[in-house]
């Protein structure tokens, strides 16, 4: 007869932790971390034409700010990958959160272009510092089949700071000014930093990890090199690359600027149509959740049709014969740009099933790193297309459809393989908890 562990929890394999109230209170510490970050990061983006009188700069160099602020965040996921793994958690975030904190309050005073381009940069380092944190604390409190909608939720959070961008940071530019709006923003970042420091654990108690003995440079390209032959791993980050960077873009710098010289419209009307991406983006990502939990095999669809539905929206805005696209357009363009964050969640869901606990880290930072990417490589291909025509958005816009079919093909070629490793650790992870007795 065969004997079979029993679960520590109902749907919980044997060893994993059980979740709960407890699991919840931790856990929403940390995303309120990423939730402050998010707003810190996203601040420019309903701040990008007072920046321009600011500091007296042309398109490239406004989009410098971004290309910086994610050239650091993007380098530094795998350094992340591999903190988080080692120190663990509460560490890491901490660091996040101070020195986050210290750029937005360094950019609120920033006196030159220079200054602020180094607040910038700053900020980018700790905002690195905080979503792989977040990922590898729900892995840490929560049992593998409530993964996909812990990813779901955290990203749902940084859509919340999103929208405090548009809706609060914005009217605070108009109302008290440049240095009060970024000044008075950055004692969000004090307050999660006290609440990490009072009330966040890496881990339940009786689920510490294993101690990992030092061992060097061998450690970090033994973890990478293990995280990257994983065909999961790759594929998660070409679905992260392929879907976040449309709705990153626009939301992070160029979307406000296009919408009012391009279309015309005010900037509280545009300012409505960046919050109604983040609404989108919230009400969606609930969705996707829900239905990657239940139908793995929902993924990729998810996944693809995101990408084509967003190519096919801005295909059709750009190329409408009006010198605007109609309002309908444009909301129906800025509800499919908010399925890009959701989308590119589906990256880590591939991701996860395909390393072990000890290299979580790892693999989140090499698959965060796809969307960042794209992101800052079409940022400066927009700033410098936008300087080169003089103006000319659907020239400059043109470039994410480039970056698309690059990430498209890509997904396409490793599927297979990433579906047939994870079919096979499935089938021995299940033959591992039965134990025949001698």
């Amino acid at each position: 007869m065969s004997d079979t562990k029993a679960s520590p929890a109902a749907g919980s394999l044997p060893g994993e932790p059980p979740g709960g109230r407890r699991a919840l209170a931790v856990w929403g510490v940390g995303v309120a971390v990423y939730f402050v970050a998010v707003i810190f990061r996203t601040s420019l983006g309903v701040a990008g034409l007072d920046a321009v009188d600011r500091f007296g700069v042309n398109a490239s160099a406004l989009s410098t700010f971004s290309i910086l602020q994610l050239l650091v965040y993007a380098g530094m996921q795998i350094p992340v990958g591999l903190l988080v793994d080692r120190l663990g958690t509460k560490k890491v975030l901490g660091l996040g959160a101070l020195l986050f904190t210290a750029g937005q309050l360094g950019f609120a005073l920033s006196p030159t272009y220079g200054t602020a381009l180094a607040s910038r940069a700053l900020l980018g380092c700790g905002d690195a510092l905080t979503f792989i944190s977040v990922l590898r604390l729900g892995t840490r409190w929560f049992p593998a089949r409530r993964g996909p909608l812990v990813g779901q939720f955290a990203g749902l959070a940084g859509m919340a700071g999103n929208l405090v961008s548009t809706l609060v940071i914005a009217r605070l530019l108009h109302g008290v000014g440049w240095t009060a709006a970024f000044a008075g923003s950055a004692l969000a970042g004090a307050v999660v930093f006290v609440l990490l420091v009072l009330f966040l654990k890496d881990h339940p108690e009786g689920h510490e990890p294993q101690p990992v003995p030092h061992q060097g440079a061998a450690y970090v390209r033994r973890q990478i090199a293990a995280s990257w032959r994983e065909p999961g791993t790759r594929l998660g980050m070409w679905v992260h690359f392929t879907t976040q960077f449309p709705a990153m873009v626009f939301l992070l710098l160029w979307g406000m600027p296009f919408l009012v010289e391009a279309q015309g419209l005010s900037r509280a009307t545009a300012g409505e149509l960046l919050t109604l991406v983040v609404l989108s983006n919230m009400a969606v990502g609930l969705v996707y959740g829900q239905i990657v939990a239940r139908h793995h095999g929902a993924r990729l669809p998810l996944a693809l049709g995101t990408v084509a539905a967003t190519a096919l929206l801005w295909a059709a805005t750009l190329a409408h014969p009006a010198d605007t696209a109609p309002m309908w357009l444009l909301i129906v363009l800025c509800t499919v740009l908010g399925a890009c964050g959701p989308a590119s969640m589906i990256g880590f869901d591939f991701a996860r099933p395909a390393n072990p606990p000890e290299r979580q880290g790892t693999a989140s930072g090499i698959t965060n790193m796809g969307g960042f990417i794209a992101s800052m490589t079409t940022l400066f291909a927009i700033g410098v297309l936008l300087d080169a025509t003089g103006g000319d958005y659907t020239v400059a816009f043109s470039a994410v459809f480039l970056l698309q079919a690059l990430g498209v093909v890509q997904i396409l070629r490793l599927r297979g393989r990433a579906v047939r490793r994870e079919r096979e650790r499935l089938v021995a992870s299940r033959v591992e908890t039965v134990h025949v007795p001698a």
